[in-house]
């Protein structure tokens, strides 16, 4: 049944990158997180297999789901900022923001602070209301576009290049990414973290190593002088 499910949505995907092109990535990613119901993941990945093909560009394909993302992104901001608290309390569940999904995405900020609207897009259920949330508590624009928009970039590029890089293999990979998506990127980014310490240890070890000799110089100097 579940097949037969991914099976039908894949066509229907298929069938609107037919008759609208990248239109469907801008528009359907904008309005998922608006809070549409959109498989804006699935899409992405089926875009990417589509490149793959030769049928898209993957240059344009990520160019158009970033700006799709980021624009979903700041509507969602500019959102919780202006119209505040009670509105998303009132008119909340016409957009799917319920208030326990608003409590979970308060947890989740509580925890991980301004960072979760970057790892937000990898946690189900949350990506969608880190916009809402970021606006409400008055998050400085440009903090929240730094997260916000770093972090569309990456999701993008993973999920585009999931079905490029993979082919026709990119289901099960897809399957797999989907549920293990938050360990992965948090490994590598800690791996990224990991390699920039030990790069800028190495280089301050040698700027060390490379003044010491001009230490003892001036030292001698220092001593011979007074020594006079």
């Amino acid at each position: 049944m579940e097949s037969d499910f991914i099976m039908e949505m894949l066509k229907w995907i298929q069938e609107l990158f037919a008759n609208y092109g990248y239109n469907v990535l801008f528009f359907g990613l904008l309005l998922e997180f608006v809070a549409l119901p959109f498989p804006g993941e699935t899409t992405m990945a089926f875009a990417g297999f589509l490149s793959y093909t030769g049928r898209l560009d993957f240059l344009t394909l990520v160019v158009v789901a970033f700006a799709g993302t980021t624009a979903g992104m700041t509507i969602t901001y500019f959102i919780g900022l202006k119209a505040g608290l009670p509105f998303i309390q009132r008119y909340g569940k016409w957009f799917l923001f319920s208030p326990a999904k608003l409590e979970k995405t308060q947890r989740w900020f509580e925890r991980y602070g301004s960072f979760l609207i970057s790892i937000g897009y990898f946690i189900p259920g949350v990506r969608h209301f880190t916009g809402y949330f970021a606006g409400i508590i008055a998050l400085p624009f440009r903090k929240f576009a730094l997260y916000a928009y770093g972090g569309a970039l990456i999701w993008v590029i993973l999920f585009l290049g999931i079905g490029k890089v993979f082919g026709p293999q990119w289901t099960g990979i897809f399957h797999l990414f989907e549920l293990y998506a938050l360990w992965i990127v948090s490994g590598a980014a800690a791996l990224a973290v990991l390699i920039v310490l030990i790069r800028y240890r190495r280089i301050l070890t040698v700027r060390v190593l490379r003044r010491s000799p001009e230490l003892e110089l001036k030292t001698k100097l220092k001593e011979t002088s007074k020594e006079r």
